[in-house]
Formats: structure tokens, sequence, C-alpha cells
């Protein structure tokens, strides 16, 4: 009988099989992830994520879809439905950190008690606005504190804070250009 080990709320051995999976067959690897965002009234607007593709599979184990919803602040004449689009690509930048310092963790079975990362993105809305076309429109810099609490070396979670930054998707977003198509439909 197996003994299902949990570390970090993660199941170990199931990880490492996930893990071994993908280095056996690459192919297992590629996901394509879709959401679709409609606008409901001024600067408010609605996104849902529900289907998407596992290893070359559509994934529809999504009964419900997750639904998230943006606007800006009053300040900025919305209505402060939810967070602004800038704030949410914080919230995402953050959770893909804290997934891959977590799931790195756990596949080296380094026990962690606590973990937070703090953002902080600068931006200047005088290039949103098109006031100064030499103000870039998104974040002119993004400042993160990673505080962890564990027994683990401080070396070791230094190592894990900078391979959460090297395998997290959302940080090579961040920091690498990614090819973006638009296409307009009437």
């Amino acid at each position: 009988m197996t003994t299902q080990t949990t570390l970090n709320g993660l199941n170990a051995a199931d990880l490492k099989d996930a893990i071994t999976g993908v280095e056996h067959d690459p192919g297992l690897g590629k996901y394509t992830f879709r959401a679709v965002n409609k606008w409901v009234d001024g600067a408010h607007c609605s996104t849902a994520i529900k289907d998407f593709k596992a290893a070359g599979q559509e994934d529809t184990s999504r009964s419900q879809p997750h639904l998230l919803h943006a606007d800006e602040p009053t300040c900025l004449l919305g209505t402060d439905s939810g967070p602004n689009a800038t704030e949410a690509l914080l919230h995402a930048l953050a959770s893909c950190l804290n997934a891959a310092f977590i799931y790195h963790a756990t596949a080296q079975g380094v026990k962690i008690d606590e973990l937070e990362f703090q953002l902080e993105g600068n931006l200047d809305i005088n290039g949103f606005l098109g006031i100064d076309e030499s103000v870039r429109n998104g974040f002119e810099s993004i400042q993160i504190t990673c505080r962890v609490k564990s027994d683990a070396p401080v070396e070791k979670l230094q190592e894990l804070c900078e391979y959460a930054q090297k395998r997290s998707p959302v940080f090579d977003i961040v920091t690498h250009e990614t090819p973006v198509t638009v296409r307009l439909e009437l």
C-alpha cells in the first residue's frame, strides 16, 4: 500500500510523477489557456475562464467558468467593482511566483510554513491617456518582496526564490517580450 505524502498542500508523489511524465514525453507539458472578456459598463468588464487544452487534449473538467471582474477605482472614473487590469496583473504575477516557489519547494522536499509576495507597480497614466507619447503605457517598474517562513537554510530559500523567478510563466511574460496578435471582428 502506497502512503500519500502531502507537503505544502501538494501530493509530493503525484508532483514527482507529473514531472517524470513530462520529462519522458515533453508533449504532455503543452497547454493552451483561454479567457473570454466582455465589457459590462464604463470601465467594468468580466472575464470567463473555463475550458483549456492540456497535453494536446481539450480539458472540460470545469463545470462552471471562473469569473473575474475588473474595473477602475472611482478616481479613474470607474465604480471600483473589481481590481483594475494592472492590479490583476500584479495578482497574476504574485500567484505564479507563489505556485512556482511552492511546487519547486515540494519537489525538493522543503517544508514551507508561510509564503507571501508583496508587489508594487509604478504607473504613469499620461501614457495611457495619450497625453505624453514618451511615457510608457504600462508599469515603469515592479518591486517584489518575497517573505517566507521555513526551517530550511536561508541559502535554500534564496535559491527557491530565484528559481521561482526563473520558472514562473507570468514572470517570464512580464520580463520578456511575448508576441501578441489582435484581430478585429465585426
